[in-house]
């Protein structure tokens, strides 16, 4: 893998399944304050990644740090302390409570602190208007903004999100690049999961590549999108055209 020369997250030689299954092997990558993209097809151990570094699968083997401080082996919410939060597939609100109650939960955290609910509103115009609506009252790509700006109001260092294009419209999946791009010009480094490569590509110019619970390898995105035969290698999308933006 091309790493960078003063890496915000370091990852070296991760191991990690569930119960007797291995999914992660030998996984190992680093990034700074960047936009990093993790592309594959279903089952290749993505999520698992994502999991393992906040604390939800322990790790077997190997280290994952984050600006110098190991945090393999702890507990989710010291990870998220520590400054990883994590923006999950399937977002996981609440369905009862509105918008405005899922953001005033973290609230008392945010003074002086850069992502403020006013802040999330100010990323995400299309909540503002919807703050009074409860979770299951709002649409999948404001869910995902919702998921998004409760993420920020940790007010880490670096954002995981596993696949947070997954059944949105591009419109939606435009609004959440932006963001991206925001986060990282404001110091924030996103990890982004993805099996939809024209999302991945667009928030992200690394793409690691998984198979099979392993990096396998590194293209930045405009290689994959001139290369069908790394996205049909890789990728299992055609071989007769490119993946377009």
């Amino acid at each position: 893998m091309r790493e960078t020369r003063e890496p915000l997250l370091d990852v070296r030689g991760l191991c990690a399944g569930y119960g007797a299954s291995m999914v992660l092997e030998d996984v190992t990558f680093s990034m700074g304050v960047e936009a990093v993209a993790v592309v594959g097809r279903n089952g290749m151990g993505k999520t698992t990644l994502c999991d393992a570094l906040v604390g939800f699968v322990p790790p077997r083997s190997g280290r994952v740090s984050l600006r110098g401080e190991r945090l393999d082996g702890r507990a989710p919410e010291r990870i998220a302390r520590a400054g990883i939060s994590y923006v999950p597939q399937g977002r996981r609100l609440f369905p009862s409570l509105t918008v405005d109650e899922h953001l005033s939960m973290l609230a008392r955290r945010t003074r002086n602190k850069r992502w403020t609910p006013q802040a999330v509103y100010e990323l995400f115009p299309r909540l503002a208007e919807r703050k009074k609506h409860g979770g299951a009252a709002l649409s999948g790509g404001e869910q995902q903004m919702l998921a998004v700006g409760r993420a920020l109001l940790l007010n880490g260092h670096l954002v995981v999100m596993d696949e947070p294009s997954e059944g949105l419209a591009p419109t939606v999946v435009d609004v959440l690049v932006d963001a991206v791009h925001r986060l990282v010009d404001e110091g924030v480094a996103v990890l982004v999961v993805e099996q939809n490569l024209r999302a991945a590509v667009r928030m992200a110019r690394r793409q690691l590549v998984m198979v099979s619970g392993r990096l396998e390898a590194e293209f930045t995105g405009d290689e994959l999108l001139a290369r069908p035969d790394l996205q049909h290698r890789y990728l299992g999308v055609g071989t007769e055209e490119p993946v377009g933006r």
